[in-house]
């Protein structure tokens, strides 16, 4: 999935916004493999969509979502004919998404951050943290922070080759609300954070 011991971080102010199709929000990409691929190809995807309307979610064949709420009252949805309400925030749900789904908003526009992953390619798990916690990217696992109530702080424990990707700098990054952190390769890091923030552990399922 990626190669070598990096930690590369993703400023919020540095992502476009893409509008919906329906004109009922926005999504912003944080990150995807492979890097550049297109919502019709892509292995995982992470990113942070803002729901203004209420709508049909897009269905993608072959992927299961995690869906956090991270501002906004909530959602009233509808996945494959059963309820599903989301209204607490920053509390991880799976569900598939390639489904029909819609979207029925509790009390107006909600910001939604957003896990997909290909089920036969990719395991995928998310958590959301607060506090202090230790981290480490395992061989050929991807790990992406996101800070998503507050800053949060990254710092490495190994030094040897962990500056890659933000300058070579030592002591704690930090990571503003949306920003986020891809860590990949061995070492490890410390994470910190008064607020919450999401950490999301991505790896490629072995060939068949």
């Amino acid at each position: 999935m990626a190669g070598g011991n990096e930690l590369r971080i993703l400023r919020a102010g540095d992502r476009e916004a893409v509008a919906w199709k329906n004109g009922g929000g926005v999504t912003r990409e944080i990150a995807a493999w492979p890097e550049g691929a297109s919502t019709a190809d892509f292995g995982w995807r992470i990113s942070l969509a803002e729901v203004a309307a209420d709508g049909p979610f897009s269905v993608f064949p072959g992927v299961d979502r995690t869906l956090t709420l991270a501002e906004g009252a909530g959602m009233d949805l509808t996945v494959a004919g059963a309820r599903r309400l989301v209204g607490e925030r920053c509390a991880p749900q799976d569900f598939p998404g390639d489904v029909p789904t819609d979207c029925r908003l509790l009390d107006g526009p909600v910001v939604n951050f957003n896990v997909m992953y290909r089920r036969d390619r990719v395991r995928a798990r998310t958590a959301v943290v607060r506090g202090a916690l230790a981290l480490r990217a395992e061989p050929g696992e991807t790990l992406l922070v996101v800070a998503l109530r507050e800053a949060a702080e990254l710092e490495a424990e190994a030094r040897t080759g962990a500056g890659a990707g933000h300058g070579g700098r030592g002591g704690p990054v930090a990571l503003g609300p949306y920003d986020a952190a891809r860590i990949t390769g061995g070492n490890a890091f410390g994470l910190r954070t008064r607020g919450h923030a999401a950490v999301v552990r991505l790896a490629v399922r072995p060939a068949r």
